[in-house]
């Protein structure tokens, strides 16, 4: 119920922690850019989208495209629904929020709450708490048991790789994080300290730059879907009805005048991987 910063001000000032917290965001935002540069995603993003356009079927209006806003805002970015695989959803659900819970209520926490005789509201340190708490489960969840390594190609949990970056220094400042706030070591505060600073300096090689990329591009997704141009891909038909089978008369020879269900496909099995 207490702000552990408020303690650690009386070795450090409030000042370096804020700066510190600047210097991170700055971190983030030219990582982030840089990654786009060199990744080029922006500039595939914006000249698929011209593209798109110019397959389109029909223009969608100001409300539809405002529609398709709140329904990715609601399904991809705040319950992660794209997920298949639901033990995966719930570990990207709990290490999202978490993060959320833990930066935002660090962020308030040092500089909302540092000068001299501030208190507190218990709210907010409970939040870090919790934060960091939920990054643990849904992070070591997805270390141990759904990783991509582990799970597809059962290859072993220590298995390193440079894409590895993003989740480990995560953990790692969420853990140390703990173990300082509970215990008040301040060597554990030097190794939350390290791990953050991996995590928000790190962003060029790690997977963090995509959280920004990946909701325009599933709009851009539901956009394509709804004016038609399906970015290139084929529409769904019935291959019952006949002025489809007339468009495509090879349906007919091949599979009939009256083609059978084809089943789940690649759904007939439970995803177990990514």
């Amino acid at each position: 119920m207490s702000n552990p910063f408020a303690e650690l001000s009386a070795l450090i000032s409030p000042g370096v922690m804020q700066f510190y917290l600047v210097l991170m965001i700055l971190f983030v935002v030219g990582g982030t850019i840089l990654d786009m540069r060199h990744k080029k995603s922006a500039k595939y993003f914006f000249e698929n989208a011209k593209k798109a356009q110019k397959n389109a079927t029909r223009t969608l209006s100001d409300g539809e495209k405002i529609s398709l806003a709140i329904k990715t805002l609601s399904s991809e970015v705040l319950t992660s629904s794209e997920f298949c695989n639901e033990d995966r959803r719930k570990s990207h659900l709990l290490t999202m929020y978490g993060f959320i819970f833990f930066a935002l209520s660090t962020a308030v926490m040092i500089f909302g709450y540092l000068g001299p005789g501030d208190s507190t509201p218990f709210i907010w340190p409970l939040l870090w708490y919790l934060g960091a708490l939920s990054l643990c489960i849904g992070g070591y969840w997805f270390w141990f048991k759904i990783r991509v390594d582990v799970s597809a190609e059962g290859l072993p949990w220590h298995r390193v790789e440079r894409a590895d970056l993003f989740i480990l220094s995560l953990l790692s400042t969420a853990t140390f994080a703990l173990l300082w706030g509970i215990t008040g070591a301040m060597f554990f505060f030097v190794l939350f300290a390290i791990s953050s600073t991996v995590l928000f300096a790190g962003v060029y090689w790690s997977k963090f730059a995509h959280m920004f990329f990946k909701p325009a591009a599933a709009h851009q997704k539901k956009i394509t879907v709804a004016d038609g141009s399906r970015e290139n891909l084929p529409a769904e038909y019935d291959l019952t009805d006949p002025e489809v089978q007339k468009k495509f008369p090879d349906i007919p020879t091949y599979l009939g005048k009256n083609p059978p269900y084809m089943g789940l496909g690649i759904k007939r099995e439970k995803p177990n991987h990514y």
